[in-house]
């Protein structure tokens, strides 16, 4: 990546997210967030400067800088990824940390974080704006969608389908087939066994509805 990236968020996703690109010798920006206790300091020595929706920053998106949107929120991650297409006609970079395994095969879509030691397997497909945590795997034919979570050592087996803003939390496995729906959340250590519809929160081993 030749252009520097400005982070949009400087808390936990913006920690890892900042990791990733230095893992590569990316040189970040600067980070934004809204958190006025973080503006004015350093994350890993680079500067968090001001708020996600400082225009003056924003608008050397394109020829100058890309970007990484890195809220902890997944609605302020969504709306934030919406207003760079449309006011400044940016789509967000994907951070890939060095010791992530990614296939050449694999399908991606744009502002994706995957961390260190997690595996995307050929013919994986991720939407956009996912994060995938530290040793989780997506193995073949699972597909991910868009804002999706995935925790640390989170499993999805072969042809897993994974819906627009869910969240499997760390440690859990969802066995080869098994649909979750969209904005559905599995508890962490959980195995899931059964399509989990949309919406629903399951937890346990075999993992129920909670």
């Amino acid at each position: 990546m030749e252009n520097p990236v400005i982070v949009l968020g400087a808390q936990a996703v913006g920690t890892a997210v900042l990791d990733a690109f230095m893992s590569n010798e990316v040189v970040v920006y600067c980070l934004l967030d809204d958190d006025p206790k973080l503006q004015n300091t350093e994350l890993l020595d680079v500067p968090v400067m001001g708020n996600t929706d400082n225009g003056e920053l924003l608008r050397l998106l394109g020829k100058k800088c890309e970007v990484f949107v890195a809220t902890d929120d997944t609605a302020s991650r969504r709306s934030l990824t919406e207003m760079l297409r449309s006011e400044y006609e940016a789509v967000p970079v994907n951070a890939i940390h060095q010791r992530a395994s990614v296939s050449a095969h694999a399908n991606l879509g744009h502002g994706n974080y995957v961390g260190p030691n997690a595996v995307v397997a050929a013919t994986a497909t991720l939407g956009n704006g996912c994060l995938i945590g530290p040793n989780a795997v997506v193995e073949a034919r699972a597909t991910v969608g868009d804002y999706a979570q995935l925790g640390s050592g989170a499993l999805l087996g072969a042809e897993v389908s994974v819906g627009e803003q869910a969240f499997i939390g760390a440690g859990a496995a969802v066995v080869a087939g098994v649909k979750i729906g969209n904005k559905a959340r599995v508890g962490a250590g959980s195995v899931v066994v059964a399509d989990v519809p949309a919406g629903q929160t399951v937890f346990g081993n075999p993992a129920i509805k909670v």
